[in-house]
């Protein structure tokens, strides 16, 4: 018997060795050069595309190679359950590296992952892919059930023989160009994969067809550019779990029937255009956990039966015309761990149910008419987000709201908040934004704060906070935005914060002296805000070390000097803004040379500060915009680039290259002592807005280049000593406010209804400018020749020499010639 056991386990092991190396029990020779045909084709975009100095190299792919099985290589799956071992799963997001974004990846490379047909699960997410989404390739996958391609640039219309999927359960195209349908001529091209549309496309509406795919479980088209209402063809989806739709621009009304859909446990249909009220079928949704309906156009009252959902945890109902019974006295059956009802008309205190939600982590309120104190109840429910700004709340802070363990977000913006900060403010160590701008806070701001490591973000503008002594930040700290601004500070301007410091906004108070050097240890500073204090001394040479530097605002202090040439080494500063100071000599040539003001900005290219799902106000930039002080939201600054040096001493002519700053919206030099010409290179200047160059001693004409400027709206020239005619044409006809041209010693044209001196004839311009002068030219010349000569002659002969024609004589003949 042992021998026959020894034989038997010797069998085993041999059995089991023979399968390890059944050639039958690897992947197909087929998959595995597919899959080595899309390597290869991405790693060669990678290279050619890229930058960066990471290498020829892709996340995960390190082990996809010719000498080994594909079913053992990492982001791939097969089938264990099958003899042929073939490839059934492929989890490829985010291949490409984050530093090597940049990178051109063209929806084509997908092309040899549809040769495996046995796909079930194809992952292509975050690969910034661009182009249409390959057509009729899909039928060769069948057999999908998850397809991911979230976050990428895929535009156009959505695949044809995507609709045919019958297995398919899951399908995110979240965050691309989608924009519908094509026209049918389109569609019909036979290189429909190689067609490239527009990113401006307007967009198109969902697909009637996706109403095919009945076995989907969940639907994420979220963040396309799609329009149009959604179709009726989603009820069909009776397997539906999840649909979002979020950040699109879907319009019309949400369908009467979605209560239809009674699996559904998430419908997100937030930031759209959505109208008429919220559909009462939602209350048979037994199953929903998620409804998402904020920032659309929704009216009606907010029915509250919706809190008889007993399965309900996040209701988003902020930002539409919506209303709230305030006589009501809710008892909701469900709890709620998210809540939005921003300007919803919750009038009178925050509503007292809400105590009943132990599970609340997130609570918006934000712009509603609430009344009264911050209840201590909802301090102790430790809620990690509560924004309750613009209301007409009152009175001091609990310091218990402080004792949080969970408090990540408190927004208490635009109230009637009053009082000292509590001492143990820093004990809630998770806070991350702190947002308390205008309220009535006063005394000084407490020590502890510098002791929340986690804090990123923090507003105590508009209080009356005092005093000359802050926090002490560690250099290491993570406080990005820092906004003290129009309060009652004084001292020196306080710079003790990390060097993560992006935002610093400190206008609006008492500081005095001169700007510290220990600024350039904030070496990722974007925007240094300064304006209306009594800061002295002068613009420093070092502020040239903060490369990251994109907004300097220094209006209304009191700083003297010159402004030093090494402040053009700024390449990024594209709003500068140092006006209402006492700064004399010659404006550098050099500004002609920052970068950040020639460039124009790519809007399309601009990333949107809207990462999070709940409001983050940003302050507004103050600045005079076209002669009225106006606020830029932040969100927007990089469309703007301003150069403000009005209200100084400055002195000399305008640099011409100045003309360089093609990226310009508004130039202000009004209020200094400049002379000379107005350069002709201002003609350049493309995206200009607004130009005033008043209250100088600027001579000479207009350019007429200045006619090329289309998007010019002001141009105000005013009190100088400007002659000659107002340019005509484009944006320039109508300028024509007459305050803009006054006080001048001699400027005519339709705008001021100053008539300039006799025009040329009225010819055609061709005959004009080619007959007439080629007449005086030759026939002028006939004439003139022997009349001049005898008249010479006459003249030595009364005189007994020879003198040159005098110049007003040669004026004379210039105008009988016109």
């Amino acid at each position: 018997m042992a021998k026959i056991s020894l034989l038997l386990s010797a069998f085993f092991i041999f059995f089991i060795f023979s399968l390890s190396y059944n050639p039958s029990l690897c992947c197909p020779e087929d998959h595995k050069q597919a899959l080595l045909q899309f390597k290869s084709t991405l790693l060669e975009t990678h290279v050619r595309n890229s930058s960066n100095t990471m290498g020829a190299s892709l996340f995960g792919l390190e082990s996809w190679n010719s000498s080994s099985d594909c079913c053992q290589w990492d982001l791939v799956t097969c089938n264990s359950r099958s003899a042929s071992r073939s490839v059934i799963g492929l989890n490829l997001y985010s291949l490409v590296p984050l530093l090597a974004l940049e990178s051109v990846v063209t929806s084509t490379v997908l092309m040899p992952l549809f040769r495996i047909r046995s796909l079930m699960m194809l992952d292509v997410s975050s690969n910034n892919i661009q182009g249409n989404i390959p057509s009729n390739e899909f039928a060769n996958l069948s057999k999908l059930v998850h397809l991911d391609m979230r976050d990428n640039r895929f535009n156009g219309s959505f695949p044809s023989q995507l609709f045919h999927l019958r297995f398919l359960q899951y399908l995110d195209l979240s965050i691309n160009l989608l924009s519908g349908i094509l026209s049918p001529d389109v569609d019909s091209l036979r290189n429909l994969r190689q067609l490239k549309l527009d990113e401006n496309f307007i967009g198109g509406e969902i697909p009637t067809e996706i109403g095919n795919l009945t076995q989907l479980r969940e639907l994420s088209l979220r963040q396309n550019k799609f329009y149009g209402r959604i179709p009726l063809s989603v009820l069909q989806l009776r397997e539906l779990e999840q649909l979002d739709l979020q950040n699109n621009s879907l319009s019309m009304e949400i369908p009467l029937e979605i209560g239809n859909l009674h699996n559904i446990s998430t419908l997100a249909l937030s930031r759209n255009k959505l109208t008429g009220g919220i559909p009462l079928s939602l209350q048979k949704l037994g199953k929903l956990e998620t409804l998402r309906l904020d920032n659309n156009m929704l009216v009606g009252e907010i029915a509250p039966r919706l809190f008889s959902i007993k399965s309900l945890k996040n209701l988003y109902l902020g930002g539409n015309n919506l209303t709230w019974n305030n006589n009501v006295k809710l008892v909701p059956k469900c709890m709620l761990s998210e809540l939005s009802l921003r300007s919803c008309g919750v009038a009178g205190h925050i509503p007292n149910w809400l105590s009943s939600q132990k599970s609340l982590n997130f609570l918006d309120l934000s712009e509603n008419e609430l009344e009264g104190t911050f209840p201590q109840w909802l301090a102790e429910l430790d809620v990690g987000s509560i924004i309750l700004s613009h209301n007409k709340l009152v009175g001091s802070l609990p310091p218990r709201l402080f004792q949080s363990l969970s408090l990540s977000i408190l927004d208490l913006a635009w109230n009637g908040f009053s009082g000292e900060l509590p001492e143990n403010i820093g004990d809630a160590n998770e806070i991350m934004f702190l947002m308390l701008a205008g309220n009535n806070f006063s005394g000084s701001v407490p020590d502890s704060l510098s002791e929340i490591y986690r804090l990123l973000w923090l507003d105590l503008s508009g209080n009356r906070f005092s005093g000359n002594k802050f926090p002490i930040f560690s250099p290491e700290a993570l406080l990005a935005y820092i906004d003290f601004s129009s309060n009652e500070f004084s001292g020196e301007i306080p710079v003790a914060f990390g060097k993560k410091t992006k935002i610093l906004a400190l206008g609006g108070n008492k500081f005095s002296g001169s700007l510290p050097q220990n600024l350039t240890n904030l070496s990722q500073l974007e925007q240094l805000d300064l304006h209306d204090n009594s800061i002295t001394g002068e613009v420093p040479k070092f502020l040239s070390q903060i490369s990251t530097l994109q907004v300097l605002n220094l209006r209304n202090n009191s700083i003297g000097g010159s402004i030093p040439d090494v402040l053009s080494n700024l390449s990024s500063l594209r709003i500068l803004d140092l006006s209402g100071n006492n700064l004399i000599g010659r404006i550098t040539p050099k500004f002609g040379n920052l970068i950040g003001m020639i460039t124009t900005p790519d809007i399309l290219s601009l990333t949107s500060s809207d990462i999070f799902n709940f409001p983050i106000e940003f302050n507004d930039l103050i600045v005079i915009w076209k002669k009225t002080k106006q606020g830029l939201s932040s969100r927007n600054l990089d469309i703007y680039s301003f150069l403000d040096l009005s209200r100084n001493q400055f002195s000399g002519e305008i640099p011409t290259s100045l003309g360089n700053l093609k990226g310009l919206k508004l130039f202000n030099i009004s209020y200094n002592k400049l002379s000379g010409n107005i350069p002709m290179s201002f003609g350049e200047l493309e995206s200009l807005e607004s130009l005033d160059l008043s209250h100088n001693s600027l001579s000479g004409e207009i350019p007429r280049t200045l006619a090329k400027l289309g998007e010019l709206s002001i141009l105000d020239v005013s009190n100088n000593e400007l002659v000659g005619p107002i340019p005509m044409g484009s944006q320039m006809d109508r300028i024509n406010d007459p305050n803009f041209f006054a006080n001048n010693s001699g400027l005519c044209g339709v705008q001021i209804q100053v008539q300039c001196s006799e025009a040329p004839s009225p010819l055609p311009e061709s005959q004009n400018s080619e007959s007439g002068e080629t007449w005086f030219l030759w026939e002028g010349a006939g004439i003139g020749f022997p009349v001049g000569f005898f008249l010479a002659m006459a003249v030595v002969y009364f005189t007994g020499f020879l003198r040159p024609a005098p110049r007003n004589h040669r004026r004379l003949r210039r105008r009988q010639r016109v």
